[in-house]
């Protein structure tokens, strides 16, 4: 049976986070479990906190009549003014819970975004290197993704960005904490880029997608965008916050301040319904009214990063501590990223190529397996580096 030619080739360039990881399943399965150590894929390793799993089995007994039937396309209006309440007390700004969409993950949230703004052959910004679903969540709503450098450090090339501007230009992807390099965009990066943009005089609609917002180390915080940006729509999900990516529950929220804010409103309830998301599982919707505010503990995350990077470190590995989300994005000691990740892999440990985020020379490591796996796998890593240096 023929299948579509987009798809086909979209397969071709399917995420290498995903590749990794069924490759990770067939090393397991050949060399045994304890032979593995599979860095591939950002999947939580701790446990919701048990303030959520309690609510989760109360909303479960309470037998409330009509809580699994359809509800409004945005969601529950009671977890929506959660919601809003929040985004109030981070941002200063009046978010109201009509402002508010609950949705199937972030993913869900910037694609509703996207289908929302986008007519076929609109221009979408993505900073690299990237989040390797971006180019598909673009492409499902015939929009063209426009790569866009950051600096050395990997934060946003304001200039870059300025010059990449063309009147087909609709949004600009902002991932901060990033994945994959870790980043926090300063307050000074936000001011610059919310100055460019009213320079620019056209409107453009900045993609906040923030779900790894909650895993900030160090001491610092993450800048809110919106607070800096007028024209801001956030994505975010209880994916990483809560331990929870198997629920698909999140949300999109738009700011007060964006342009024809009524009239998008509008369009996203739509958009949400016709994408066959419908709207986020009504269970968690429910659950999530309790327990919004609960987050698992940074901290277990920001151990496990010290612990990898002074270990690479005492290698040889020239490394840049993240400052948020839970990944390491490593600089290769060879050029070829894709070369070095097979390296890596014959001694069990399993990375993704930094080609697969727009970045090649570096290798994406998730801190998401027990420490003692991590601590384990540090010879493997030295034995990579070293027969590396033997060529």
């Amino acid at each position: 049976m023929p299948i579509s030619s987009t798809i086909a080739k979209q397969l071709e360039n399917a995420s290498w986070i995903r590749r990794m990881f069924e490759e990770g399943a067939r090393l397991k399965r050949e060399r045994g479990a304890d032979a593995i150590f599979d860095f591939s894929i950002g999947n939580p390793d701790v446990e919701p906190p048990p303030a959520v799993l309690d609510a989760l089995q109360r909303v479960v007994a309470s037998k409330r009549p009509g809580s699994h039937g359809y509800m409004p396309n945005p969601g529950y209006p009671e977890i929506r003014e959660t919601v809003a309440a929040k985004l109030r007390k981070e941002t200063g700004l009046n978010f109201t819970a009509e402002d508010v969409f609950m949705t199937v993950g972030s993913a869900g949230a910037c694609n509703v975004i996207l289908k929302s703004i986008l007519d076929p052959g609109d221009e979408v910004i993505v900073l690299m290197p990237c989040f390797s679903e971006y180019q598909f969540y673009i492409a499902n709503h015939s929009g063209c993704m426009v790569p866009v450098e950051t600096d050395a450090s990997f934060l946003p090339d304001v200039e870059r960005i300025g010059a990449a501007i063309t009147p087909r230009t609709r949004a600009i992807i902002l991932n901060t904490p990033n994945n994959p390099t870790g980043r926090v965009y300063p307050e000074s990066v936000l001011r610059d880029l919310q100055g460019l943009l009213t320079r620019v005089g056209q409107p453009i609609t900045v993609i906040s997608d923030e779900p790894y917002k909650a895993f900030v180390f160090d001491g610092q915080r993450q800048p809110e965008v919106a607070s800096f940006i007028a024209n801001t729509a956030i994505c975010n999900s209880w994916s990483k916050s809560l331990g929870l990516a198997g629920e698909r529950i999140g949300y999109l929220a738009l700011s007060p301040q964006l342009a024809d804010n009524a009239q998008l409103r509008r369009a996203c309830a739509f958009s949400n319904r016709i994408l066959g998301f419908i709207n986020a599982p009504a269970i968690w919707q429910w659950v999530l009214t309790e327990t919004a505010g609960e987050s698992i503990d940074a901290a277990v995350y920001e151990h496990k990063r010290n612990v990898l990077c002074d270990a690479l470190e005492a290698i040889g590995y020239e490394v840049k501590r993240p400052e948020g989300a839970f990944y390491v994005f490593l600089k290769t000691p060879i050029p070829d990223d894709i070369a070095f990740t097979k390296r890596l892999a014959a001694e069990g440990v399993l990375a993704v190529p930094g080609v697969g985020f727009g970045r090649s020379g570096f290798i994406r490591l998730s801190l998401t397996i027990p420490l003692e796996r991590i601590e384990k796998s540090i010879g493997g890593f030295q034995r990579a580096f070293l027969s590396s240096q033997r060529q």
